[in-house]
């Protein structure tokens, strides 16, 4: 089993940023490839970003890119998302997945464990 918890979530004005982090517990933080993914109300949950066991590989979903950057420190088993120029349709609950891999990968049914959530609300 694996725990994750993130943190840094919040209220931030259009333009603005955040770090989200995810802190994991359990098991081997370096045999899981990590992601994110993000839910609007009323919407999918959707992809945002995923980075393999050792960092060398990440991905991103169009919609963020060059926007946010998806990083790890696997001493301190904990992942991260740093949000830049954040706009109002960023606006969703923010959840991190540790996958069944230690691959990066978008596909949401890679993942075998989530996180509770953290809520990012970006006013216009």
């Amino acid at each position: 089993q694996v725990q994750l918890v993130e943190s840094g979530g919040g209220l931030v004005q259009a333009g603005g940023s955040l770090r989200l982090s995810c802190a994991a517990s359990g098991r081997t933080f370096s045999d899981f490839g990590m992601g994110w993914f993000r839910q609007a109300p009323g919407k999918v949950r959707e992809f945002v970003a995923g980075i393999s066991w050792s960092g060398s590989t990440t991905l991103y979903a169009d919609s963020v890119k060059g926007r946010f950057t998806i990083s790890r420190d696997n001493a301190k088993n904990t992942v991260y998302l740093q949000m830049n120029s954040l706009k109002p349709e960023d606006t969703a609950v923010y959840y991190c997945a540790a996958a069944g891999t230690r691959l990066a990968t978008v596909v949401l049914d890679d993942y075998d464990y989530w996180g509770q959530g953290t809520q990012v609300t970006v006013s216009s």
